[in-house]
Order: structure tokens, then C-alpha cells, then sequence
């Protein structure tokens, strides 16, 4: 008995039932498939990450008996659609668009080689000019330059100097 949920696709019965199975086709196919460990270390991601997926039928995946099993087709699809903050938009324009010299605060933490709370708090204090867009704070690199060359340089030739 197979029964639909969402994507997910669960197979009652013992073995699995896949296309040619038995034929030359069938071993590129198992070749193909990998279980819920595999596509979490693929993902980088917890194996509760990949379940959440399948239960929200954003992942498509297959239960035989008691094991999952995912195509890496569905997997690759699943990263290809997954959110990622790098690609969120705000009144249709990227957010975070480097090119453009719009950074996020952990880009900008990264880039400066400072804690991300750091960064949070000069903001919040006027050290750091940053721009409320939705949930997400946008730094333009030339806030960037100007809060290096007053805050992180400065910081760093008085450390100097009193060595």
C-alpha cells in the first residue's frame, strides 16, 4: 500500500521498489539514493533538518518498511529551493547584494575579523550606520571603511602604542 504525503512518498511494503531494480538501470539508480545520514552530512545539516523537510513536503523522499531513502536529484532540487539569507529580498531587491556594497552583519563581522555582537552593538550606540530592511540590518561597505578607519584602526594603533 503506498500512501502521499506532501512529497513524501511511504511505502508499506518490505524491499525496495524502485524502477528496474533488478537490471543494469536499477544499480545506477540505488547509486543514486542515499539515506537520511547521508543527506544531512551532504546538507550540512542535522538529520532532524532532512525529517522536517520530508514532513513538510519540501523534500521528497521515499520510506520503505522503516528507512527513509532520498534521490539525490530531490536533494540537489531541495538545496537549489532551500532559503538561504544571502538571497532574501526586500521590496524585490537583493538584500545582501555584495556587488552593491550591502553587507549583513555576520559578513561584516567576518570581514572586520569581530564578534558579530560587536557589530550589533555599534550599531545600536551610532558607531556603525546601518539600515533596517524588513528583520534584516543592511551595512553599506562605506559605513564599513569609515567605522574601521575611526573604531577598528584607531583601537589597533593605541594597542601599539602602548606596547
Amino acid at each position: 500500500m503506498t500512501e502521499e504525503k506532501g512529497q513524501a512518498v511511504i511505502e508499506e511494503e518490505g524491499g525496495l521498489d524502485l524502477p528496474g531494480a533488478n537490471s543494469e538501470e536499477g544499480k545506477n539508480s540505488d547509486e543514486r539514493i542515499v539515506s537520511i545520514t547521508e543527506a544531512a552530512k551532504i546538507n550540512n545539516v542535522t538529520r532532524q533538518a532532512i525529517y522536517v523537510a520530508i514532513k513538510l513536503g519540501k523534500l521528497k523522499a521515499r520510506k520503505v518498511a522503516s528507512r527513509w531513502t532520498i534521490d539525490l536529484d530531490h536533494l540537489e532540487e531541495y538545496r537549489r529551493q532551500k532559503y538561504s539569507r544571502a538571497k532574501s529580498m526586500y521590496d524585490g531587491e537583493l538584500l545582501f547584494d555584495n556587488a552593491r556594497g550591502c553587507f549583513s552583519v555576520n559578513q561584516v563581522a567576518r570581514m572586520l575579523s569581530v564578534p558579530a555582537q560587536k557589530i550589533y552593538y555599534a550599531t545600536r550606540v551610532g558607531m556603525l550606520k546601518a539600515h533596517r530592511k524588513g528583520a534584516a540590518w543592511v551595512i553599506h561597505i562605506d559605513d564599513v571603511n569609515e567605522y574601521r578607519g575611526k573604531f577598528i584602526e584607531k583601537k589597533s594603533e593605541e594597542e601599539t602604542k602602548a606596547s
